[in-house]
This record gives C-alpha cells, structure tokens and sequence, in this order.
C-alpha cells in the first residue's frame, strides 16, 4: 500500500488528538502530505423561521477564521518544519464533506477518533466515524484514545 496522502479529521476532543498523533507518526513514516480536517456543521436555531435556519455568511467567515487559528495553534504550531501539511475547515454537512474531501484529494489514508466530544457530540461522531468508514474509497483508521470517554 503506497500512502502519500494521509487525512486526520479533528473535533478538538481527546479521541481526536490521539488520531492526530497516530497520523503524524504515518505521516512521518510515509513522508506522506497531511490533511488536518475540521468541519463546521450547519448552525440551527429551531425557534428561527425557516428562511432564516441557517447562520447568516458573514458569522459562518468569522466562525471559520477562529477555527483555522485554533488549528494553527493547536496543530500546525507542532508541525512547523517536520513535515508537508495543509489545515481544512470545511462547512456543511460533516461526514458528507469529509467524504467529499478525501474523494476530490484522492487521499490514500483517512485517520478518525472512535468518538468525539462527549454528550451529542459523542453520540453525532460515532455515527459520522461509522459512515465515512463505510462510504470512504480510502483505507481508514479508527484510532481509540488511551482514556476512553463516556
């Protein structure tokens, strides 16, 4: 299996950073460019009207710019200089934009945590896990963060 593309999906939680530093390590290993994805869901408000469900464009830019810092911060400051990297906020749909990304990319290898964040989230990023791994062309790795969260 040649890998030369490797894609990290990232929600900020603990099961994320562990799949972060699993796809560093390939990454490494491969010499292989790295993909950090994060995707920014549609934001609803049920009491809203319905022309008015969606977050107007301009919130969606200043939401994007602060999750590109916060990537930058959290994952690109331990990349700098080690190896070829891109940092990807996405909007929409998440596992339809994640699968959309690895196809458009052609990415060899998708790396994901198990489970995201804890209450819904926990619950919305298994069910996304699920999904990618079942619709991806790519290979894909689950990876298991050390303390499981519940």
């Amino acid at each position: 299996m040649s890998i030369k593309t490797i894609a990290v999906c990232t929600d900020f939680s603990t099961n994320a950073e562990a799949a972060f530093v699993q796809a560093f390590d390939l990454a490494g290993k491969y010499q292989a460019k790295l993909f950090l994805i994060h995707v920014l869901p549609p934001v609803i408000n049920p009491l809203t009207t319905e022309t008015e469900w969606v977050l107007p464009f301009e919130h969606s830019n200043a939401l994007i710019l602060n999750l590109e810092e916060r990537m930058q911060q959290e994952y690109g400051s331990r990349l700098a200089d080690q190896i070829d990297y891109e940092l990807v906020v996405l909007n929409g749909h998440v596992s339809s934009e994640i699968l959309t990304f690895l196809e458009e990319k052609s990415i060899d290898l998708a790396v994901m945590g198990a489970y995201g964040l804890s209450g819904m989230g926990f619950v919305l990023f298994g069910s996304i896990a699920k999904r990618v791994v079942h619709k991806a062309r790519c290979s894909v790795m689950i990876v298991r963060g050390r303390n499981k969260e519940v």
